[in-house]
């Protein structure tokens, strides 16, 4: 086979791959943009901002995130993870020691049926008990409102992490594509400089 053939045959094949690769580049970019404007325009309806650093407590200090956006809008999945796990994650265990949502709703159910037991029965604790119940279901109300926003905002974390991966991908593709874009070019040109007789992959004649 001619040199110059090989060259070309090789230079077609490397151009038409680069194109597929530009083409799933461009795909993955699409997604990424779509990923990062969705979680975007998602967190900024919510209308959340960071506590200025004056308002931070000193547990909440520790967190660097949260004194790195001090006073911010939260936009970024980044934000929404930081917001979700370093803030709202830190009051929602101060809120019943520590206790989730379903074990304080628990609670909170137990304590009602005492407390209509000892309300049916005449007992001097009834009131007590009612009150113990109102509280804790406070408390309950309390969790399940935090740990939903919670779960909301590292649901978006984990959408932009889809994002930021297509984004990585695509930009492999573009390097990838440029490279064998840059390669073929280069087959072309040697195909069309070189002596056009050059014979390779010759095999002998027995």
């Amino acid at each position: 086979m001619k040199r110059r053939t090989l060259d070309i045959v090789f230079s077609i094949g490397g151009l038409l791959l680069a194109i597929l690769l530009l083409i799933l580049g461009l795909v993955l970019q699409s997604q990424a943009n779509f990923a990062h404007n969705y979680v975007r325009d998602q967190l900024a309806q919510q209308k959340i901002t960071f506590t200025p650093d004056a308002g931070l407590s000193d547990e909440e200090k520790k967190a660097d995130c949260l004194v790195k956006n001090e006073g911010k809008p939260l936009t970024t999945g980044k934000q929404a993870e930081c917001y979700a796990n370093k803030y709202i994650g830190l009051h929602v265990t101060e809120i019943n020691g520590g206790k989730t949502y379903s074990q304080t709703s628990t609670d909170a159910r137990a304590l009602q049926a005492q407390a209509n037991a000892a309300k049916q029965s005449g007992a001097a604790n009834a009131a007590d008990l009612q009150a113990q119940y109102q509280a804790t279901q406070g408390k309950a109300t309390s969790l399940f409102q935090g740990e939903t926003l919670r779960g909301l905002l590292l649901t978006s974390y984990g959408f932009s992490i889809f994002g930021d991966r297509a984004q990585q991908a695509a930009w492999v593709c573009f390097a990838v594509a440029l490279v064998l874009f840059l390669a073929s070019i280069a087959g072309f040109v040697h195909a069309f400089t070189s002596a056009g007789e050059a014979q390779v992959l010759v095999t002998s004649k027995s």
